[in-house]
């Protein structure tokens, strides 16, 4: 890979780490009244597959959105405007974090409830296919989604259509706070897509590298005709499931587990990376966190002085 690609990715990946520690710092001033899911810990996958998609190629995510919607593009004033509520924000205020879209980089949303967007990007996927528009669709779906009957309703009809679509499954090892041992029996998730069909592939979810590569793959696979693609890559949030904090007190996960995990850490994994080739230096590391760190705390601001909605605009944006 060249030298231009591992550099971008790692920018994108501490760029995805510094919005969200942004968040936790700022989280406890009760000025963002949404909930959070951060995805601190697993911001390589959502870094290493848009990477390899084109803007003209849709994403669709879940409630752990943010690292999808910030890696895909996504507007960072719009997107910290709409954490506080503001009018400016890309849902206008009016969604919270698990509302985010940017439609032009092709971000075209995210929703709370689990499984549901993965039909609504079966149906984009299906758009690309009928008119020959010639995009790839992304949907990112969490370990428990695949209980949900919807998920192989969408399986079985993208593999009957040969649709344009990657199934992309973040399997972080929880759902809330019950384990994967203890909701599904002892096969692998992957399993499922491949019962239905479809091409699957399993790739190291801390490793942003490797998931552009897996990603490349399951794109050439499509263009090649062989119909939609199934991703298994296990993962791990470090923060509680939803909040800025830390969660392993509570019982449902050891710190063994969790500092096993954090040795693992998708960020430091690649910036000694680059460092060992040559890539990058410490000095110049140091300087992009600058960098991002400024822009960050420019969308801050944007957002602390944008105005909240008016009453007068309640009741618009809604279907009557």
């Amino acid at each position: 890979m060249e030298s231009e690609n591992l550099y971008s990715l790692f920018k994108n990946l501490l760029y995805v780490r510094l919005v969200e520690e942004k968040i936790v710092e700022l989280y406890p001033e009760q000025e963002m009244r949404c909930p959070v899911h951060l995805s601190i810990g697993q911001e390589a996958i959502g870094v290493g597959v848009s990477q390899a998609l084109t803007k003209n190629d849709l994403i669709f995510s879940n409630h752990r959105a943010h690292g999808h919607y910030l890696a895909k593009g996504g507007d960072l004033k719009k997107f910290f405007a709409e954490i506080y509520g503001k009018i400016t924000g890309c849902s206008k205020g009016r969604g919270g974090s698990m509302h985010l879209v940017d439609l032009n980089v092709g971000f075209v949303g995210s929703t709370p409830l689990v499984g549901n967007i993965i039909p609504v990007a079966l149906g984009a996927a299906f758009t690309s296919s009928f008119n020959n528009q010639g995009k790839i669709i992304v949907v990112f779906l969490g370990d428990a989604a695949s209980e949900e009957g919807v998920l192989h309703e969408s399986l079985n009809f993208a593999k009957l259509k040969n649709l344009p679509i990657i199934f992309f499954c973040e399997n972080n090892l929880y759902s809330v706070y019950t384990s994967l041992n203890k909701r599904q029996p002892d096969r692998k998730i992957i399993d499922i897509a491949k019962a239905h069909g479809l091409t699957s592939f399993e790739v190291d979810g801390n490793d942003a590298l490797a998931v552009y590569k897996r990603t490349k793959e399951a794109i050439e696979s499509i263009k090649f005709g062989n119909g939609p693609v199934f991703i298994e890559s296990p993962t791990y949030r470090w923060r509680e499931h939803c909040g800025p904090n830390y969660d392993n007190n509570i019982g449902y996960r050891t710190e063994e587990e969790f500092l096993k995990w954090k040795e693992r850490c998708p960020l430091e994994k690649l910036q000694l990376n680059l460092i060992q080739l040559g890539i990058l230096t410490e000095q110049e590391i140091l300087s992009l966190r600058e960098k991002i760190s400024f822009k960050i705390n420019e969308a801050v601001i944007f957002a602390k002085m944008s105005p909240y909605p008016s009453k007068e605009d309640l009741i618009k944006y809604i279907y009557a």
